[in-house]
């Protein structure tokens, strides 16, 4: 062991200093390749060779582009595009997000270009326009954004509470409103709940044959409470469901005790204490 043992160290420093240049070399030639030198002649240009992507309003559209500056002179190029309304973009290089970069003379850079849609963007083709200017050169890169359909729904309240009160043994017309927040039609939505055992719960209407995009509509729930439920809190979960799409809404209902019940419960109390005084009375000298 006394021998073997500085056998090991040794190699292990080797290798530790072998992996050492490994690594910076790695990073060296990670840095060479952001700024590649171009051909001899090439003009400056940006282009990409993906220009068409699509994607749900969900997701992000992504294309892979290359600057070249064929000029003489480093340039500091700012990137911008022209965008739908609604619409975001995020140009990244080297993974870091930017809004310019500098390209030396005769070499190119990458830039990610990212496109984020408005969710309510109707489903289409749209077509999006790239520049990178400096001073005395504009490049222009045009790309296409093919927006797919997508589904949506949202339950809740028209205020957007979510709790109340109800008496036992009452029923509670609760106000809820289903809303269409994507961009192709829900169609047989229907209305369920998962409430309290032996609490009934209606729908006016029970289903929705229809609901278009951006469009709500407004629901009753009947809630039922039975007589004698224990006064506290209850949860009733809504929900709105089709083959495409799922909204769920937590409802908290306290229930109280009502005034007929607290009166009857006193009632008793007192009775009990006059009999125990009327038993006292009767039997308490003998």
């Amino acid at each position: 062991m006394s021998v073997l043992y500085p056998i090991t160290k040794k190699y292990h420093v080797q290798f530790c200093g072998l992996f050492a240049i490994f690594l910076t070399g790695l990073l060296a030639a990670t840095n060479l390749s952001a700024q590649t030198p171009a051909k001899p002649g090439e003009k400056s240009s940006f282009k990409s060779s993906l220009v068409n992507v699509e994607a749900a309003a969900s997701e992000t559209f992504r294309y892979s582009a290359v600057l070249l500056n064929g000029t003489s002179e480093a340039k500091v190029y700012e990137l911008q595009a022209k965008l739908p309304e609604g619409w975001a973009v995020t140009f990244r290089t080297l993974g870091s997000q930017v809004t310019s970069v500098n390209v030396e003379a005769g070499k190119f850079q990458e830039v990610t270009v990212e496109l984020n849609a408005r969710p309510e963007s109707k489903p289409s083709k749209y077509n999006i326009p790239v520049t990178a200017t400096s001073a005395g050169d504009r490049l222009e890169l045009n790309l296409e954004a093919v927006l797919r359909g997508s589904y949506g729904i949202e339950l809740t309240t028209p205020t957007g509470r979510l709790s109340d009160d109800v008496t036992e043994g009452s029923m509670k017309e609760i106000h809820l409103v289903v809303r269409n927040n994507a961009t192709l039609p829900l169609e047989n939505v229907e209305l369920t709940a998962q409430a309290p055992s032996h609490w009934d719960v209606t729908f006016e209407p029970s289903k929705i044959d229809r609901l278009d995009p951006l469009k709500t509509l407004d629901v009753k729930a009947k809630l039922k409470v039975p007589d004698k439920t224990i006064a506290g809190d209850y949860v009733t979960t809504f929900t709105a469901k089709n083959a495409n799409a799922t909204a769920n809404a937590a409802f908290r209902m306290t229930v109280k005790t009502s005034v007929l019940s607290g009166w009857i419960g006193m009632l008793v109390i007192l009775l009990a204490i006059g009999l125990v005084y009327y038993l006292i009375r009767k039997y308490g000298r003998r």
